[in-house]
């Protein structure tokens, strides 16, 4: 396995948010967050290449009309 992953506890700190925004984003309806695998029924992990893509397309640049 390749690259980095984290769990929904490391996501959240490196994101500044709490592990249940995770998880409500994951049961949202449509879905929010970054993309995730289901490893088990409590386990999810998030890969670190998914996580930049999703921030990257959600970043907003001032004074750029988009």
């Amino acid at each position: 396995m390749s690259g980095a992953w984290y769990s929904t506890r490391e996501l959240a700190c490196l994101l500044r948010v709490d592990p249940s925004t995770l998880r409500r984003w994951r049961t949202a309806h449509p879905r929010q967050g970054p993309p995730y695998v289901p490893v088990s029924g409590r386990v999810v992990l998030y890969s670190a290449r998914d996580v930049e893509t999703w921030l990257t397309e959600r970043r907003v640049t001032p004074g750029v009309v988009g």
